[in-house]
């Protein structure tokens, strides 16, 4: 029994799994050029830029209460007496309606720091709301990554699916042709049959899963991927791992965002301690009040210090001094389980690049000797050493070695980028983007000082807030 092979067929399917370098076009999109379009278009980051605009006005609103508070107020009030007349037996009835108007105004003048501790916490805030923020942008980026590898995966496997069951329906024709002159059993075309049937149930579900990583793709990065290119060099890590666990320390988004958050919550427990103290403001009224029926009116002002103090309050203030206490004590557990596991997750990190690049230096291997098997396998087929089915699995073994390679090849790419996310450096200013990128601090140098709209800074706010969109 001979068994006939396409050694052409055989060249290309392994060709497209070296190293996932097969020729692009010239204009194929880059692993750059993706990441740029999901920092563009990242719902994500947008909806965490407006939180921190959010925490921004948390300083001006705090920040208001040292300036001061002024206010009118407008009533009208009817009067009804009655009077009886001495010696008569009557009694006579008299109204009056009036109406105020006044401005009222109060200036804190102390208050044992407790509006200047408040406004220090709200700007911790910030920082930490901004530190979330570059966190959000190392998950949109690294989703990126894995979106456009995973394409390119799935790519390769349809590619490599595809080749695969070209060659089978060649060697199927070639089966029935031999069975019809005797060379071969019907076994042996029975068996070419089914590798072609288990050929094209592989290839739809090859192309079911590059359907799946598309939608990911587009959800990912905002927009349907081109022809996509697979990196070349990679990003330059270091091999200490010790070294770079103490890089992440200093500069992983989730450590000093814990950092901020409990300096944030000593401020707001000083903040509750002191509001069990008393206050002095400066106190001012100007009002009018004039009876509508008589046209007579009058005029008042008045100008004063108050001074207020709390006696008892139910217990609440004693109450909220311990929950600040308990909120500082829970942010510092937190900022020592975030250190732990910002360190695992770089010895993770490392670990799983590790062995991504093991599995591709196996998987090479793996693709080497099981073409020289099958190659083997193919020759001895022709000397009726090896039957059909012997060649289909040796064809098997090899196509399961190339779908390895291309796995492992992808594998070692993200794993690499998530080094970076775990160190803390998956940034676009890091990754050098070359994209306009969005600055934490332009709205609140804006808003910082609590502008009103009538002032230039508030109408230079209303500018960029109708750049926004929200205006």
């Amino acid at each position: 029994m001979t068994f006939r092979w396409n050694p052409a067929g055989l060249c290309a399917a392994v060709a497209m799994v070296g190293m996932l370098t097969a020729p692009v076009a010239a204009r194929a999109e880059t692993l750059a050029d993706t990441l740029k379009s999901a920092y563009l278009n990242s719902g994500l980051l947008e909806q965490n830029r407006a939180l921190l605009r959010s925490a921004d006005e948390d300083v001006a609103q705090a920040l208001s209460a040292l300036r001061p508070i002024i206010n009118w107020t407008a009533d009208i009030t009817r009067d009804f007496s009655s009077a009886r007349i001495s010696g008569q037996t009557r009694n006579t009835a008299s109204t009056g309606t009036t109406a105020n108007l006044g401005i009222t105004g109060s200036l804190l003048l102390y208050d044992f720091g407790r509006n200047d501790l408040l406004v220090e916490a709200a700007k911790e805030t910030v920082l930490a709301t901004r530190q979330t923020l570059i966190s959000v942008e190392q998950l949109v980026l690294l989703t990126a990554v894995q979106a456009y590898m995973n394409v390119i995966r799935n790519q390769e496997f349809v590619a490599l699916r595809q080749n695969n069951l070209r060659l089978l329906r060649e060697e199927s024709r070639a089966a029935r042709d031999r069975f019809e002159v005797g060379e071969v059993t019907r076994t042996d075309v029975a068996q070419a049959e089914s590798a072609v049937a288990l050929a094209q149930s592989g290839l739809a579900a090859a192309q079911g899963d590059l359907t799946r990583a598309i939608e990911e793709f587009r959800e990912a990065v905002g927009r349907d991927p081109g022809a996509l290119r697979a990196p070349g060099d990679l990003p330059g890590l270091s091999g200490d791992v010790n070294a770079a666990k103490a890089v992440a320390v200093r500069r992983h988004p989730d450590i000093l965002e814990a950092q901020r958050n409990v300096a944030a919550a000593e401020l707001n427990m000083r903040a509750a301690d002191a509001a069990m103290k008393p206050t002095l403001n400066l106190t001012a009224r100007l009002g009018t009040s004039d009876d509508i029926m008589d046209s007579d009116g009058s005029r008042s002002g008045s100008v004063g210090l108050e001074l207020t103090g709390p006696i008892y309050q139910g217990g609440r203030l004693s109450s909220q001094v311990r929950q600040a206490m308990a909120q500082r004590d829970a942010q510092r557990s937190q900022l020592h389980l975030v250190g732990l596991q910002v360190k695992q997750d770089v010895g993770n990190a490392y670990a799983n690049l590790r062995a991504a690049r093991a599995s591709r230096d196996a998987s090479r291997e793996a693709v080497r000797a099981a073409q020289v098997a099958f190659e083997g396998t193919r020759e001895e087929a022709k000397l009726g050493a090896r039957t059909t089915l012997d060649v289909l699995d040796s064809e098997q073994d090899l196509l399961d070695a190339q779908a390895n390679l291309i796995s492992a090849n992808a594998d070692v790419v993200i794993a690499a980028y998530s080094v970076l996310a775990a160190i803390g450096e998956l940034t676009a200013g890091d990754l050098n983007l070359g994209v306009q990128t969005y600055d934490p601090a332009a709205y609140y140098d804006l808003v910082k000082t609590a502008p009103v709209p009538i002032s230039p800074q508030g109408q230079k706010l209303d500018k960029v807030l109708r750049a926004l969109g929200k205006k």
